[in-house]
C-alpha cells in the first residue's frame, strides 16, 4: 500500500492512504465522464433506450395477443413495467462488467485516476454513479412507450426514476466487482449466462411468479431485480406502503454490500 505522495511499484504517485470519503473527488470524476459521455451519447443512448422498446413492442403485442391480461392488467402494461427493471438491470450491469474491465486491464484509465487526490472508494462510487445515472434515466423509456399505449399515468410514477437509479447504482457495483473477479474477457460468458440471464428471466419481468413452486419463489426473492420489479409496478399501479419498503430496504442492502466487495476487490486489483 502507498502514502500520500509517494510512489507505488506501477509508478502512481499521490495514491491517498484509506481515510475519510471525500466528495469532492467523486464530483471530479463525474464531471470527466460526462465530458466523455458528451462525445459519444448518440450510439449510447440509442441501443440503450431502442432495444427494451423493442422488447416491449414484440412481447407486448405478441405475446399480448394470446395473453390479454395478466394480475388484471394488460399484458403490454404488466410489460411494460417490467422492462424497465430488464433496461436498468442490462444498462448498468454491462457496462459495470465490461467498460470497467477495458478500462482497468487495456486502457490502464484508472492509474492515472489514483495517481491524483483520489481513493479507490471514491473511484468505485463515482464510477458506479455514473453508470445508474444514465441507466437511470435510460431505463423511463419503455415505461412512457408503456403509456403511450394505454398505461394510465400516475403521480406515483414520479418515483421510477428513483427507484431506477437506486437499483443501477446496485447493479453497477455488481459489474464493478466481477470485473475485477474475472481473470479473462472470455469467462464473461460464464456471467452472462449463468447470472444475467436468470437475473432478468426470474424476476416477474416477463410473467407472474405466483405460480412458481415455493422453492422457486424463495430464490426469486433473493434477487435485486424482483424488488425493483415489483416497486416499478407499485409506482404505475398503486403503492404498498409496507411491502414497498421491505422491497426497497432488499435493494438499499443488496447495493451496500457489493460496494464492499466492489471497492476490495478493485483495491486489490489496483494498489495491493
Amino acid at each position: 500500500m502507498t502514502g500520500p505522495g509517494t510512489a507505488d511499484p506501477a509508478g502512481r504517485t499521490g495514491a491517498k492512504e484509506p481515510g475519510r470519503f471525500e466528495f469532492a473527488p467523486v464530483a471530479g470524476v463525474l464531471v470527466r465522464e460526462w465530458a466523455l459521455f458528451r462525445r459519444s451519447w448518440g450510439p449510447t443512448t440509442f441501443a440503450a433506450v431502442v432495444e427494451p422498446v423493442v422488447y416491449l413492442l414484440a412481447f407486448g403485442f405478441g405475446l399480448g395477443s394470446l395473453v390479454g391480461a395478466v394480475g388484471g392488467y394488460d399484458y403490454i402494461q404488466f410489460i411494460g413495467t417490467g422492462i424497465v427493471a430488464m433496461s436498468v438491470l442490462f444498462s448498468s450491469m454491462f457496462p459495470g462488467l465490461i467498460d470497467t474491465y477495458v478500462r482497468r486491464v487495456f486502457r490502464h484509465y484508472y492509474e492515472g485516476m489514483l495517481a491524483a487526490p483520489v481513493d479507490v472508494r471514491e473511484l468505485v462510487t463515482a464510477e458506479a454513479t455514473w453508470i445508474a445515472l444514465k441507466a437511470g434515466g435510460y431505463a423511463c423509456a419503455p415505461l412512457l412507450v408503456a403509456m403511450g399505449f394505454g398505461l394510465p399515468p400516475r403521480p406515483t410514477m414520479l418515483l421510477v426514476p428513483l427507484i431506477t437509479l437506486v437499483t443501477a447504482f446496485g447493479f453497477a457495483l455488481l459489474g464493478i466487482w466481477l470485473s475485477a473477479v474475472v481473470p479473462s474477457m472470455k469467462t464473461m460468458d460464464y456471467i452472462i449466462s449463468g447470472l444475467i440471464t436468470p437475473l432478468f428471466l426470474v424476476a416477474g419481468t416477463f410473467f407472474p411468479l405466483d405460480n412458481l413452486p415455493a422453492w422457486a419463489q424463495n430464490i426469486a426473492a433473493l434477487n435485486p431485480l424482483y424488488h425493483c420489479v415489483e416497486l416499478v409496478r407499485s409506482a404505475a399501479f398503486g403503492l404498498r406502503p409496507a411491502a414497498d419498503l421491505g422491497h426497497l430496504a432488499a435493494i438499499l442492502a443488496f447495493a451496500a454490500i457489493v460496494w464492499c466487495l466492489a471497492v476490495f476487490q478493485m483495491r486489490r486489483k489496483l494498489i495491493d
